[in-house]
């Protein structure tokens, strides 16, 4: 029977990580990458320069629209692709292309000790001005890949 609602009670804590996911955009025409400077109030690398993305939460798992049920298994197909749009969006006011390259993953823990999987990918600018999300970040800039070392 599927599930109705989701829960970590059956869970095993030893497995339990927050997922997150970050993607590079890129212009096209340039080459050019986008970072964001995040707010010095951040928990993790507060102060310095990022791309954007964030973490995968509950509510992008509409437990009454999932994209397929498969047995007794409900699949949320390209949530990790809609959590990169929206994310996106909220942080630089910005729109990406569909089609998302792979880049690498890294597991860490942060500095209040919680656990993290981090799984990067890269996406191509598409529309839109850039605008940092008020609170979350101070500036922003398009970068090439000899002049991303001089932000930090």
């Amino acid at each position: 029977m599927p599930a109705k609602k989701i829960s970590v009670d059956n869970a095993k804590k030893e497995k339990l990580f927050y997922f997150v996911a970050n993607v590079v955009v890129y212009r096209e025409r340039d080459g050019r990458c986008l970072i964001l400077r995040r707010d010095e109030r951040e928990k993790v690398h507060p102060g310095r320069y990022a791309v954007p993305g964030g973490k995968l939460e509950w509510a992008d798992m509409d437990i009454t629209k999932p994209t397929r049920i498969n047995g007794d298994v409900l699949d949320f197909e390209n949530a990790v692709e809609g959590l990169l749009k929206r994310e996106v969006l909220e942080e630089a006011g910005i729109e990406i292309e569909d089609n998302f390259k792979y880049l690498n993953s890294v597991a860490f823990v942060r500095p209040d000790e919680t656990p993290v999987v981090l799984v990067k990918f890269a996406a191509k600018y598409k529309s839109g001005d850039v605008k940092p999300e008020e609170g979350a970040f101070t500036d922003y800039v398009w970068v090439n890949s000899e002049e991303v070392g001089k932000y930090e």
